[in-house]
């Protein structure tokens, strides 16, 4: 593990006690967190994306103003669901946003979670799926968002047009980012997505679940997972060497606070069903530093990664999530071999 920074769900709604928490407060409190982040040299924050719920469903405006408002912290999501974009807008918006950060943009696209609601990328005006979950319009949606930012041209110029040049040939999108393209991320939950990620050329978010459930521990299916990536892109023929990213809960126990919070809180992994299939998901790690350490050098997917993401209560508040974070990157990051991005 070479970077850690935050996966952020942004939910705002009720908080008991007659207290609220606004879709206004999620975003701006996100901005400070992002900065006091920035401050602290974490290396990325990122943000879960649902529609029709109550969480960051349109998380382009939210990365521009984290992106104006800091230095070194990597922006992204942790996934954008193709399902449910139009590919051109989105390679506008997110060239857009890699230009405004200085090249600091993690785009984590994916097929998407399950949502509440019933197929609702139609309601966005996206049909024809043929698949009940959506995995043939998401591919189909990624692959020309791929070809929007590596620059093919995909409308005809007019050479008659007042506000052309009289060329002709065929026009790309703009803004145009040169190196937007090796800053996309596939969220994968299945060997077969990895190894997919891994033959297109793009980064691996490996998600908070796993459709595998065979009795093998999350973290050994994930570094399987891991792995097979890993291979698909060398036998793909890519050059250089590609991300991975792994999600985990930890919570570091250093105060009375934290014990109320997060005691009790470890537990192993959990198996259940999600959008139909048998699925494993990760335990949760809330301990004392030196506890946490050892715990997590065991992580064996931890260890095959090169950047951590924390899963945040971000209903909690800027300072408390601060303070949290801040006790991470203070006393556990660096045992497991972090670089702060101040560096």
């Amino acid at each position: 593990m070479q970077r850690f920074g935050t996966l952020s769900f942004g939910h705002y709604g009720p908080l008991g006690g007659g207290r609220q928490l606004t879709a206004a407060d999620s975003m701006l409190q996100a901005i400070d967190l992002a900065q006091g982040m920035d401050e602290l040299g974490v290396n990325g924050a990122y943000f879960r994306v649902h529609h029709f719920a109550r969480q960051q469903a349109s998380p382009m405006p939210l990365l521009a103003a984290i992106a104006a408002r800091t230095e070194r912290i990597e922006v992204g999501t942790g996934v954008i669901d193709m399902r449910y974009e139009n590919p051109l807008y989105l390679a506008e918006e997110a060239a857009a946003v890699d230009l405004i950060s200085g090249g600091r943009l993690a785009l984590g696209v994916s097929r998407g979670s399950p949502e509440t609601v019933v197929r609702g990328y139609e309601a966005f005006g996206y049909t024809g799926s043929e698949d009940p979950r959506g995995a043939d319009l998401a591919r189909r949606h990624f692959d020309l968002f791929l070809r929007a930012i590596e620059g093919e041209g995909l409308a005809e110029r007019d050479p008659s047009s007042p506000f052309g040049t009289g060329a002709t040939g065929r026009q790309r999108i703009e803004p145009h980012s040169p190196g937007l393209r090796s800053r996309v991320w596939w969220g994968a939950g299945n060997r077969d997505s990895a190894e997919w990620a891994g033959r297109m050329g793009v980064n691996l978010m490996s998600s908070t679940l796993l459709t595998e459930a065979d009795g093998t521990a999350f973290d050994l299916l994930q570094a399987q997972q891991i792995d097979a990536f890993r291979a698909a892109w060398r036998d793909a023929g890519h050059a250089g060497e590609p991300r991975v990213s792994v999600s985990r809960s930890i919570f570091p126990i250093t105060t009375a606070e934290d014990r109320l919070y997060f005691g009790g809180r470890q537990d192993g992994d959990q198996i259940g069903v999600i959008d139909g299939m048998r699925s494993t998901f990760g335990k949760t790690y809330a301990a004392e530093p030196d506890v946490l350490v050892e715990q997590l050098k065991e992580d064996a997917a931890i260890a095959a990664a090169d950047t951590l993401m924390l899963t945040i209560p971000s209903q909690l508040g800027v300072d408390f999530n601060l303070r949290v974070i801040e006790s991470f990157a203070s006393h556990v990051a660096p045992e497991l071999g972090w670089r702060s991005a101040r560096a």
